[in-house]
C-alpha cells in the first residue's frame, strides 16, 4: 500500500532577500494532489506611488523596485514616457542605454551563477562554504560583478539606484578616460566570460525535460535586451503596446504576489526563454562558444537556465567592448523633451525576464496611472508548474533534506526577487 505524505514547505524571513515565501504541498501514493508557492511580500504600492507625480520623478521612483535591477526598470519606464511624449532618442542615446544594460546583466548573471546557483550543483550550503574548495569561481564571479556595477555606474553615478538617466538620453556623457580604462577592464575579462560557458555547460546538472512555452522580446538583428517585439516558440508575435491583449495578471487566494498567464497558460521568461528564441542573434565568438558546448536548442530542460546566464555573460561583454570601442561623448546626451498628455509602453528585458510598463499621463506631464509587470510574476504559475513536476520525477519518497535542496534548486532556477532565491526551505512532512 503507497504511504500517504502531506508535505508542507515553509521558508523563515530573510534579512538580506526581500520578501517572504513558503511551498505547501500535499501528495499522496507518490503524486502531488495540491501545491502552492505562497508569495509574501508586503504591499508596496509602487504603482499608487507614481499617481500625481511629474514625469521626471518616475526614473528615481521605478529604480527603487529592485535593488539587484535598477537599471531595467528605468529603460523600460523612459522608454514608456518617450513614447507618450513623442520623443525619439537619439541613436548614440539608444547605444549608450544598451551598453549600461549590459552592465546590469552581467553584475545580475555573476551574482546569481557563482553565488546562487553553482552550491547547488557543486554541492555546498552556501557560496561562502563553496568558497574553500573553488576560490577562483568565486574570485571569477565577485571580478565579473565588480565590472558589471562599475559599467552601471559609467552611466549612472552610481551602481545601485543610478541616477544618471532622463527622458531624452542621460543628464551628461560619460568621461572618455573613463570608458577607455573599463575598456580594457572588460578586454581582460573575456577570457572569465569565455571560460564561464564551458565550466557551466560541465556541471552534472539534473535531466529534466518538461514542456512549457518561453516568451521573450525579439530583436530585428541583435540578442534582444533593450528593445524588440514580444515572441513566443508557440507563434506569438506582438509589439509591446499589444501586450494586454494576450497577456492577463490575476490574484490568487495563497499569494500576495499577481500571476501572470499567456491566453490563460503559465509560461516562461528569462535567460533560458531569451536564448531558445534568440540563439540565432548571438555574436559569432558567443555563438561558436555555446556550439562547443554541445547544448542542443530550444531547451526543455529548466536546469541549462545556468548555461543560459553564462552565455548571455559573454554575450554582453562581446557587447560591451564593441560599443566602448566606437565611444564618443555627445553633448548634449539628450534630446528635447516637450511635455504633454498621452500614454507610453516600455519593454526590456531585465536579467530576469521581460519587464512592461504601461504610463497614462496628463498634460502637465504628471503620472494619471501605471501598470508595471515584474518578471518573477510573469513566471509565478511556470515555477508552481515546475515544482510539481519536477518533485513527482524526483521522488516523493526521498528524505526530508533531498525535498528541501531539488525544491529550492528548482526555484532558483529562475532567480526570483524574493527570498526564494536563495536557500530557504524548511520542511516538515506529516505521515498517514
Amino acid at each position: 500500500m503507497s504511504e500517504n505524505r502531506e508535505i508542507r514547505i515553509e521558508v523563515p524571513v530573510l534579512a538580506r532577500v526581500e520578501g517572504e515565501g513558503a511551498l505547501e504541498l500535499s501528495a499522496s501514493g507518490g503524486q502531488i494532489e495540491t501545491l502552492r508557492l505562497r508569495i509574501f511580500e508586503p504591499p508596496r504600492y509602487f504603482e499608487k506611488f507614481l499617481e500625481g507625480r511629474g514625469h521626471q520623478e518616475v526614473l528615481d521612483v521605478v529604480a527603487r523596485i529592485c535593488g539587484i535591477c535598477p537599471v531595467a526598470y528605468q529603460m523600460t519606464a523612459v522608454q514608456a514616457l518617450e513614447q507618450a511624449f513623442g520623443v525619439q532618442a537619439s541613436p548614440w542615446v539608444i547605444r549608450m542605454r544598451r551598453l549600461m544594460y549590459c552592465g546590469e546583466w552581467l553584475q545580475s548573471h555573476a551574482l546569481h551563477i557563482h553565488l546562487l546557483a553553482l552550491p547547488d550543483f557543486l554541492g555546498f550550503e552556501s557560496g561562502i562554504a563553496m568558497a574553500a574548495r573553488h576560490p577562483e569561481a568565486v574570485r571569477r564571479g565577485l571580478r565579473l560583478q565588480r565590472l558589471g556595477n562599475d559599467l552601471i555606474r559609467l552611466f549612472g553615478g552610481r551602481s545601485v539606484h543610478p541616477v544618471g538617466m532622463r527622458v531624452g538620453g542621460f543628464h551628461r556623457a560619460p568621461d572618455p578616460e573613463r570608458a577607455a580604462t573599463l575598456l580594457e577592464e572588460m578586454r581582460a575579462a573575456l577570457p572569465d566570460a569565455e571560460d564561464l560557458v564551458a565550466f557551466t555547460a560541465s556541471l552534472d546538472l539534473p535531466q529534466d525535460d518538461q514542456d512549457f512555452t518561453s516568451v521573450s522580446l525579439r530583436h530585428e538583428s541583435e540578442y534582444p535586451l533593450y528593445s524588440g517585439r514580444i515572441v513566443s516558440d508557440r507563434g506569438l508575435d506582438l509589439a509591446v503596446e499589444d501586450y494586454p491583449k494576450h497577456f492577463q495578471e490575476s490574484h490568487v487566494a495563497h499569494s500576495t504576489a499577481l500571476y501572470a498567464h499567456l491566453d490563460g497558460e503559465p509560461y516562461l521568461v528569462g535567460p533560458l526563454a531569451r536564448l531558445n528564441l534568440n540563439h540565432d542573434r548571438l555574436s559569432p565568438p558567443a555563438r561558436a562558444a555555446l556550439d562547443a558546448t554541445g547544448l542542443q536548442l530550444p531547451s526543455r530542460n529548466m536546469f541549462h537556465s545556468v548555461i543560459a546566464r553564462a552565455v548571455e555573460i559573454h554575450e554582453v561583454v562581446l557587447e560591451a567592448i564593441r560599443l566602448l570601442e566606437s565611444y564618443r561623448p555627445e553633448e548634449p546626451a539628450h534630446v528635447p523633451v516637450t511635455v504633454g498628455a498621452g500614454t507610453g509602453f516600455g519593454a526590456t528585458e531585465a536579467p530576469r525576464g521581460l519587464l512592461w510598463h504601461r504610463y497614462e499621463l496628463d498634460a502637465a506631464g504628471k503620472v494619471r496611472s501605471a501598470q508595471i509587470v515584474p518578471p518573477t510574476s510573469q513566471n509565478q504559475a511556470r515555477i508552481e508548474d515546475d515544482l510539481k513536476r519536477s518533485l513527482e520525477a524526483f521522488g516523493l519518497h526521498n528524505d526530508d533534506d533531498a525535498l528541501r535542496l531539488r525544491g529550492e534548486t528548482v526555484i532558483r532556477n529562475y532567480d526570483p526577487c524574493i527570498s526564494c532565491a536563495t536557500h530557504f526551505l524548511k520542511v516538515r512532512i506529516q505521515r498517514r
